[in-house]
């Protein structure tokens, strides 16, 4: 980053800061952690969103081999529960201006996993999943271990900063932007508007993303009403693509390469390659990484896996390889992702993946999202049960009669949904993926 100087390394509220710029601020970092007697080791939140003073402050406490947990804006009982789990020490705070503040919790971290990274002295990250359907899990992992991967540098582009740093996927974006001499651009709010204008006016050339946002992105008609000939690639992941929502995206934006990608808190980002845009089916792996499927089920195993679950058993087998619960189908080399294995539902036996029907969901008029669940049933166990939002008001009878209508055509009788509810409530989280749990 030093070599860099006064290239350009992120713009943050329409203000370009260099890479000399953002050192100078891992050097005011330095001062305040020294203050704050934040040392190595110690189990040290960082909360806020991604700033060029977030950023710095990543690099400075991962340079002192602390214990990171990136947190953005949870709520407060959320907030205490990451804190518990995490048995974290200090809490650092970065303010929407920029100022930091810093406060002791009184507690003191004796994880043996912590342990491991002190008595090594290696920096380390907590990642907190979801927890949409139920208590978060924190992940372990070894920051020495990750920024491995990103040694070999690579071509220098303008890259949107769209996923949080408490995300395994915005932790990417920021280590490949700045590791390959690039530019992360961030943005006040994640919202289709907020995000394509920052694409025009800062000339952003790549775009990670997920496809819920992608979906809200085509309904918004953002290709018409922005400039985006500056995009050259389309990232998606974290959930499956819906394949309309590909087919519509390789219509509003002919001239992107869009590129599926695969990864986990648990076990970083993997290389991936697409076999072609308006395809679901990808490669996996590369130097570092390897994988096997067991029962339909994917097993990944990655120099970058985390060290372990701070509150909950690591479903590693014998050989490293780490049970992701998606369950695959295969084209030979090439691997489709079907969905959690959680989320199939059971009618009488039948297996229904909530992916399939909602696509099928996606491509009738009217209909902008659709979120496909179970729902209990004493004959066959379980029914399938669609929520839809909609792009014009409609009596909901006509609609449940025109989705019944559609999917029969489409899809096997126990596919069909039985429920049909129209929701103006969103349907996704803070993460941009869908929340299947807010349409049971």
């Amino acid at each position: 980053m030093a070599d860099r100087g006064d290239a350009d390394a992120m713009v943050h509220r329409n203000r370009t800061y260099s890479y000399r710029d953002i050192l100078e601020l891992v050097d005011e970092w330095r001062l305040f952690l020294d203050s704050h007697r934040v040392g190595g080791g110690q189990v040290v939140t960082l909360e806020g969103d991604c700033s060029p003073q977030a950023v710095a402050g990543l690099l400075a406490l991962a340079e002192r081999a602390a214990i990171v947990v990136p947190l953005r804006a949870p709520t407060d009982l959320k907030r205490e529960e990451y804190l518990t789990v995490a048995e974290a020490e200090v809490t650092v705070g970065v303010g929407a201006d920029g100022g930091l503040r810093a406060a002791r919790t009184g507690r003191t971290a004796r994880h043996a996993l912590y342990a491991r990274l002190r008595d090594e002295g290696r920096a380390g990250l907590v990642l907190f999943s979801s927890g949409t359907t139920g208590r978060s899990k924190g992940s372990v992992l070894d920051v020495g271990r990750m920024l491995g991967r990103y040694q070999a540098g690579g071509t220098a582009r303008r890259i949107v900063s769209f996923l949080s740093l408490d995300h395994i996927g915005g932790l990417n974006t920021v280590w490949h932007t700045l590791s390959t001499g690039g530019t992360l651009i961030s943005v006040p709010e994640r919202a289709p508007d907020t995000v394509f204008s920052a694409v025009a006016d800062h000339r952003a050339e790549v775009l990670p993303t997920t496809p819920t946002f992608l979906n809200m992105a085509l309904i918004a008609d953002v290709a018409r009403r922005y400039e985006t000939s500056s995009l050259r690639l389309i990232t998606y992941g974290t959930e499956p693509m819906p394949q309309s929502t590909l087919e519509r995206l390789r219509r509003d934006f002919p001239h992107v390469r869009l590129k599926q990608t695969y990864g986990l808190s648990e076990l970083g980002i993997l290389p991936t390659r697409s076999r072609s845009d308006g395809e679901l089916w990808l490669k996996l792996g590369g130097q570092g990484f390897a994988y096997k499927i067991v029962d339909d089920v994917l097993w990944i195993r990655s120099e970058m896996a985390m060290l372990g679950y701070l509150n909950a058993p690591a479903p590693f087998d014998d050989e490293g390889f780490f049970n992701t619960q998606d369950v695959v189908v295969c084209d030979e080399e090439w691997v489709r992702v079907l969905g959690r294995r959680s989320e199939i539902i059971n009618v009488g036996g039948e297996k229904v993946y909530p992916s399939e029907v909602e696509n099928v969901l996606l491509e009738m008029p009217g209909i902008a999202e659709a979120t496909v669940s179970g729902r209990p049933s004493p004959v066959t166990g379980m029914v399938v049960k669609a929520t839809v939002l909609l792009t014009r008001e409609e009596d909901e009878r006509t609609v449940a009669r025109r989705v019944r209508e559609h999917c029969g055509k489409r899809l096997e009788p126990f596919k069909v949904p039985a429920v049909v509810e129209v929701s103006t409530a969103r349907q996704y989280s803070d993460r941009y993926k869908k929340i299947r749990g807010a349409a049971s």
